[in-house]
């Protein structure tokens, strides 16, 4: 295995309990948060984590741990202590209760005993589907019609998707381990974009304008790097940070798989599915397929299609049916349950050349670790495998080991020395009584609109109802406001995601199921209302604004009980903001 390394700049994430709503929220356990960790620090767990791997004292994997891949995958726990979730898994539902304050107040003067709701991400229920069109086509209007009644009377199934605490280190990997630095990009440490263009790739020249449709000419720093490794066929791990055109850099490759492969027999019913991208989420998963989409403008004979939760198993299955494709994007519980219900399905999977793991830290953290190792099995083990992510923890490493051949190549893209996506954004505090909260939010927005008419606003709650309440407070003083949380069926959300995604001027009010790897342009704000679940999570909130290298601001706005969150960040530049004048008829109204 080859490791390359563009030069390193790292903030370490700090695992915390949600504790504004724990009994006792200042009293954290000192084994629960872990301070900061330097450069040097990280530098020096890596050195002895390839040592130990290069003596061989890296505890082997155990006969019973093994997964029927078939591959040569070494140790699946690599040596590191297993993560303790607290998520239970049943057949139907992944539940996580967060720790809940009896004594504390209610956010917006809420009383409602839901307000801290279970967070629950059902399993086999819904369902989405894809063809080459825009993203609309994926998941229309009709596919929830048919839909199951939900328990609640006015509640959609759907739930917000389960964010779970993760510790980040730097990643080191098997016997014969060699660090190979790699140049960083002459576009400049700061730039976004290289000086590499696409029409260099060894890419098919239908592929080739597909991409200049798109809008792309050069490459990113990331695509810069991954590219030429991954049209080599080797397997890779690459750690990449948010909004840097990652989803182009695994799509275009998995494109030119399906391009090399031999055309399916015209009489073949169930003809194979070449490559498999799995996604943590349906947003994501969808975004992944509207790109993939567009990329494909030249290649009419090659398809692709999303399948999610959100609609009916069955609608499902008649869509890929009459409408076979070579690529398919999913999130793991719904691949899973078409693996188990959908005949034929499993033998198409048997055809699967490249596999894509994106966001892996994400789809681990949210306690999919089984269904992918199932789907691995499910798959042949002679097949390129890619993943992407943000952070390396402990559990991608175990993955690694049984997705991964044994001399993949570990290629970082986080240049030491460029500012992270966070970094980049001018970062405030506002700590205020809870009775003021929305009066500073309906402040701080409307001097944002006044400052910037191409404004373009996220507004983070902390659960699916204060997000629907909020919302409807905002509508009610005349704001251009849209909303997107668990509570709304998948069909709505796609429409709202894809609406916001294109224009200026508009608020969306959202709880966590945008947090992450959501790709808004041109968002000029966020605002985090009440306090993050951990530090990660605040981090990829504002992940939202200063993408591609441009700038962006966000405003986190904390009760007075919820500010011991600011000492977890204290090596992030987040300032006091100045409290916004109130304007009394807002309070009247």
């Amino acid at each position: 295995m080859k490791l390359h390394s563009l030069p390193l700049f790292k903030f370490s994430h700090i695992p915390l309990r949600n504790a504004a709503f724990h009994p006792r929220p200042f009293s954290v356990k000192p084994d629960r948060i872990r301070a900061s960790k330097s450069l040097v620090d990280d530098e020096a767990e890596l050195s002895n984590w390839v040592d130990d791997l290069r003596t061989g004292r890296a505890e082997t994997m155990k006969p019973a741990q093994r997964v029927s891949s078939g591959r040569d995958t070494g140790d699946r726990d690599g040596g590191f202590r297993p993560r303790k979730s607290n998520v239970s898994r049943g057949s139907n539902s992944v539940k996580r209760k967060p720790y809940v304050n009896p004594n504390s107040k209610r956010r917006f003067g809420l009383s409602s005993d839901n307000d801290d709701e279970e967070e629950v991400v059902e399993r086999g229920k819904f369902k989405g589907s894809g063809g080459s069109g825009s993203i609309g086509r994926f998941l229309s209007e009709d596919d929830v019609e048919g839909e199951e009644e939900s328990d609640d009377d006015d509640y959609d199934d759907d739930e917000e998707e389960i964010v779970k605490k993760s510790r980040n280190v730097l990643f080191g990997k098997q016997n014969g381990v060699s660090t190979t630095p790699r140049p960083a990009s002459s576009g400049g440490s700061d730039s976004y974009l290289s000086d590499s263009r696409f029409d260099r790739c060894s890419v098919s020249p239908l592929s080739l304008k597909g991409i200049k449709d798109a809008g792309y000419e050069k490459m990113t720093v990331v695509q810069e790097a991954t590219l030429p490794v991954i049209l080599k066929g080797k397997d890779v791990l690459a750690k990449a940070k948010t909004g840097t055109g990652k989803t182009v850099a695994f799509l275009l490759p998995a494109i030119e798989v399906v391009v090399k492969s031999p055309p399916a027999d015209r009489d073949q019913r169930r003809p194979p599915i070449f490559v498999l991208v799995i996604c943590p989420t349906r947003e994501l998963a969808c975004q992944a397929a509207a790109e993939a989409t567009k990329l494909l403008k030249y290649h009419p004979t090659l398809g692709v299609q999303v399948v999610i939760g959100g609609t009916r198993l069955a609608l499902e299955q008649k869509r890929m049916q009459a409408n076979p494709c070579q690529i398919l994007v999913a999130t793991p519980g719904r691949l899973r349950d078409h693996i188990e219900n959908t005949a034929g399905f499993a033998s198409r999977l048997m055809g699967v050349k490249a596999l894509v793991l994106d966001e892996a830290d994400h789809l681990l953290d949210m306690g999919f670790r089984k269904d992918i190792e199932k789907i691995i099995a499910a798959i042949p083990k002679q097949r390129q495998t890619l993943m992407f992510s943000a952070t390396i923890p402990d559990e991608v490493r175990q993955v690694c080991h049984v997705a991964l051949k044994r001399d993949f190549e570990y290629i970082n893209t986080v240049q030491e020395g460029s500012e992270d996506t966070h970094a980049q954004v001018r970062q405030m505090h506002l700590v205020a009584p809870l009775d003021k909260h929305f009066h500073f939010l309906y402040a701080i927005l409307k001097e944002h609109i006044a400052d910037d008419v191409d404004y373009k606003v996220l507004v983070f709650c902390t659960t699916a109802m204060v997000t629907r309440l909020v919302a409807d407070l905002l509508g009610e003083l005349n704001l251009n406001v849209r909303e997107i949380h668990s509570r709304k069926p998948q069909s709505y959300r796609t429409r709202v995601s894809d609406e916001f995604r294109k224009s200026k001027g508009l608020i969306l009010v959202t709880s966590d199921v945008s947090a992450r790897g959501v790709d808004y342009p041109d968002v000029t704000l966020v605002v985090q209302v009440g306090v993050p679940a951990d530090r990660e999570q605040y981090i990829h909130r504002l992940g939202r604004t200063g993408r591609r290298g441009k700038e962006g601001q966000g405003i986190l706005l904390l009760a007075p009980w919820e500010e011991f969150f600011l000492a977890t960040a204290k090596d992030l530049p987040i300032g006091k903001a100045p409290v916004p004048l109130v304007d009394p008829d807002t309070k009247k109204k």
